[in-house]
């Protein structure tokens, strides 16, 4: 199965099993998760990156823990749309996945800002330190970006 758009996601997915929304970093990869319904996102772990078959098979261990059915991976795409050597790394995470598991619904979501947008939040609301911030940014991020896909699942 290539890589889907997003709008295509829920058809290629069984009803009611979470989707699990993932932020590609250079050393970390943040896991966030939907509830069955795919209303809301919540951080859920993150994967220190070692290779890329133990990051896969950790990823695909917390997939089967929630029972999530599909990918959304945040494509770091530039402020002027065009896609530079992070988004075409995230590409190629995707395709590595379908190496493993062929028939994985996958599909990207724009995350620009995503992790801006959550140290703000962190900063701002949360008044989080630095160091405090480093162990959840990830995560959050992925949150973020897996919440923006279900938003745009729900409003389609």
């Amino acid at each position: 199965m290539p890589v889907l758009d997003l709008l295509d996601l829920p058809a290629a997915t069984p009803p009611y099993t979470p989707l699990v929304g993932l932020d590609l970093g250079e050393k970390t990869i943040g896991v966030a998760v939907s509830d069955a319904t795919r209303f809301v996102a919540s951080p859920l772990e993150l994967i220190r990156k070692t290779k890329f078959t133990d990051d896969a098979a950790a990823l695909f261990r917390a997939m089967e823990s929630r029972n999530a059915s599909g990918i959304v991976i945040g494509l770091p795409v530039n402020m002027d749309g065009t896609e530079g050597p992070r988004a075409q790394s995230s590409r190629a995470f995707a395709r590595n996945l379908l190496r493993l598991s062929e028939d994985l619904p996958i599909a990207f979501w724009d995350e620009r800002m995503s992790s801006m947008a959550v140290n703000r939040m962190l900063i701002d609301e949360m008044d989080m330190t630095r160091a405090r911030r480093a162990d959840v940014v990830d995560k959050a991020a992925a949150a973020w970006i897996l919440q923006g896909a279900l938003d745009r699942l729900r409003n389609a």
